[in-house]
């Protein structure tokens, strides 16, 4: 799949300038996709690491060595949940999704079998999941291909430095991406790669 995507991502002549083989993301379904709506939670608009460090906290307030059930999440206090350095917003999403799996009002097993947009559809549902989040666990958790989030701001920053536009312009970037369709997931993966270079490039400037 890597060489078809490769090959039609080179196509775009300003993508092409940022394509590398030496960086070949790897594309698979998590195996606990409770666990990885959680943790997107917690990372929403935060960096890698302090995300990390509070998604670990998290996990140490469970006794068993396995990621804890949503029905053990709600049984855990709200100020436990916070102690570990999260919103009160992102302690009453993550109960509400946990309150969602249990009673079955979203079933985590199916959203494998979904489609892009009803996935988004089924987990927008749940309050503390907007599009974005689940942009993220299509591309990261569910191994989708063709999904480019016009939302995420870093995306829109990639493409506004490589195509000379405003990143506030929401349709010019979509319609950019629609080139690179169906492998969009894979063009966005570059792009974030290539806004971390930048980033490191400034710093030891």
């Amino acid at each position: 799949m890597w060489v078809k995507a490769y090959s039609h991502l080179t196509k775009d002549p300003v993508l092409k300038k940022i394509l590398t083989k030496d960086h070949l993301f790897e594309f698979k379904v998590s195996k606990n996709l409770y666990e990885a709506i959680v943790g997107n939670i917690i990372g929403q608009q935060l960096s890698n690491k302090p995300a990390e460090i509070i998604k670990t906290r998290f996990r140490n307030l469970f006794s068993k060595k396995t990621f804890p059930s949503p029905k053990e999440v709600l049984n855990m206090s709200d100020e436990k949940l916070r102690a570990c350095g999260m919103s009160w917003a992102k302690v009453r999403y993550i109960k509400n999704l946990s309150q969602a799996v249990t009673d079955k009002t979203i079933d985590i097993k199916e959203l494998s079998l979904l489609d892009d947009e009803k996935v988004i559809e089924s987990l927008i549902k749940i309050k503390g999941i907007g599009r974005w989040t689940a942009e993220m666990i299509l591309i990261f958790h569910l191994a989708r291909e063709d999904v480019f989030s016009v939302g995420d701001l870093g995306l829109r920053t990639a493409v506004a430095k490589l195509y000379n536009l405003d990143r506030s312009d929401l349709k010019k970037i979509e319609k950019i991406s629609w080139n690179w369709k169906p492998y969009r997931s894979f063009a966005s993966r570059f792009l974030w790669k290539y806004l971390d270079s930048l980033k490191s490039a400034k710093t030891l400037s």
